[in-house]
Order: C-alpha cells, then sequence, then structure tokens
C-alpha cells in the first residue's frame, strides 16, 4: 500500500485482459495505519505493507474495495492510501495529477516536510512548483494563494548569510567567471531544472552548492549548505551559484496577488 507521491491525485486505466481489485482509505487514517506499520517494524513511506482489514474494521477505518475491469479509470483523490491486486493478471496505465485547489497544496506541502523530518526524497519540487505557479498561474482561492505565499517566504533567497563571500576558495565553473579569490556566485542560464542535493535528498531552491567530484567537465554535484559545509567549513572547493536574481524574486513575489 502507498499514498501518491507526496500526496498528490493520480489517474489508472486497466488495459486489461483481466480485472484489478482495489482498496482504499481516505487520508484522514494514513496516521493510524502508519502506527501500524511501526508497530510491525515496517517503514511507511518506504517499505512494503498490505493492511489487514480486519485490523481495519477493528480501529473504526472505512475501507473502500472495489473491482476495475478493463477499460476502467480510477481517480485516486489527494491523499488517498491505497493498494490494488489483480485477480488475474493485467497491465495498468496510471500518472500522477495535481490540481491547483488549497486541499490538494496543503497536503502535498504537508507529505513534502513530513518527507524532509523522515529523509525521504519528495518526487514533487515543492518550492519549485510554487514560484512557478506564482510567476504564471492566476490564483482566485484565498487559501491557496495564503499557502503559496508562505512558501515563496522560505529561505534561504540569497548568500547574504553564513561566511558565503570572498574568504571561501572554489574551482572554475566551465563557461563561468569566477571572482577574484572567493566562491563564484553566478547565475545560471539556460531550463530552470529543479536541483537535488546528492545525500540527502532535499530540494534546493536558488542558491547551489556545487563540487567536482573528478575534477572532469559534466561532473559536478549539487550540495545543500549543510552538506557542503560539513564537506568543508571554509567551502573550499565549492562553487556557489544563484539561479535567480534577486530582482527578479522580488518581481515575481510582489507580481503574485489575488
Amino acid at each position: 500500500g502507498h499514498q501518491e507521491n507526496n500526496n498528490f491525485c493520480s489517474v489508472n486505466i486497466n488495459i486489461g485482459p483481466g480485472d484489478c481489485e482495489w482498496f482504499a482509505v481516505h487520508e484522514h487514517y494514513w496516521e493510524t495505519i502508519s502506527a501500524f506499520c511501526d508497530k510491525h517494524g515496517v517503514d511507511y513511506l518506504t517499505g512494503s505493507w498490505w493492511p489487514i482489514l480486519e485490523d481495519l474494521y477493528r480501529s473504526n477505518i472505512p475501507v473502500y474495495r472495489f473491482v476495475q475491469r478493463p477499460g476502467d479509470l480510477v481517480w485516486i483523490n489527494a491523499g488517498t492510501v491505497h493498494w490494488v491486486q489483480a485477480t488475474g493478471w493485467c497491465n495498468n496505465i496510471a500518472w500522477n495529477v495535481g490540481p491547483l485547489t488549497a486541499y490538494q497544496y496543503q497536503l502535498a506541502l504537508e507529505r513534502y516536510e513530513w518527507n524532509e523530518v523522515k529523509n525521504v526524497k519528495s518526487i514533487v519540487p515543492m518550492i519549485h512548483v510554487s514560484w512557478n505557479v506564482a510567476r504564471t498561474v492566476k490564483i482566485s482561492d484565498p487559501d491557496l494563494y495564503r499557502m503559496i505565499k508562505v512558501t515563496q517566504q522560505r529561505p534561504p533567497l540569497q548568500p547574504k548569510h553564513d561566511g558565503v563571500g570572498p574568504e571561501s576558495h572554489g574551482p572554475k565553473v566551465p563557461g563561468r567567471r569566477r571572482p577574484r579569490g572567493g566562491v563564484a556566485v553566478v547565475p545560471v542560464s539556460g531550463p530552470r531544472l529543479s536541483p537535488r542535493v546528492w545525500v540527502p535528498q532535499v530540494e534546493v531552491f536558488n542558491i547551489l552548492f556545487v563540487t567536482s567530484e573528478t575534477g572532469g567537465r559534466n561532473t559536478y554535484l549539487v550540495h545543500c549548505e549543510g552538506c557542503a559545509r560539513r564537506r568543508s567549513g571554509a567551502l573550499h572547493g565549492v562553487v556557489v551559484l544563484e539561479q535567480y536574481k534577486t530582482e527578479e524574486l522580488m518581481q515575481i513575489y510582489d507580481g503574485f496577488t489575488l
């Protein structure tokens, strides 16, 4: 059983030839099911588990149970705990969907933060998603607007603290000019991808701490500041990259209104 990536919705189509049997539980009960997993020594987020229906019934957890026949489409709502099995054999096509609703966004952000606590990678980069929504979408839901606005206020946005400055040293980045005697702080051009920290797997936004493990081209690893400083307190051998100019972020933030 599982919940979808960052509690997103999902669409599932059975293309046959056999049937599927589905079991689903409202997201309100996920913590109880997680406690069942803990009791049996199974990790809820990353382990393999199949709830015992009698345990759920004794805990007053309602279970939706139904059959998906070939050609049937199943919609899994945000945060739904579910597990499925083929009654014969079949093929399924599935993908995640993130509706722009306050309910979906809240659940996605809650799981994003819980994944950070449990040191589990979030498939959805919520910081980048939030900024891209603020930049490209007109929001009319006040609750959704307020939550995105709070997410935009998460640090760090600029390397103006913790000693990121000319006393540190870093290698040159191909195609970029490095300030004399200091860490390179440069904007990144090209597609705005969402970098992932090497270990642990957490999202980093705007300020990237980059190292070259082999010294060759195209072998750069991105770290969060904590991991970079554990490697070198003075950030020796680290290049600091800035994805966005401060003025650009300010313009997006101020322009995001109801």
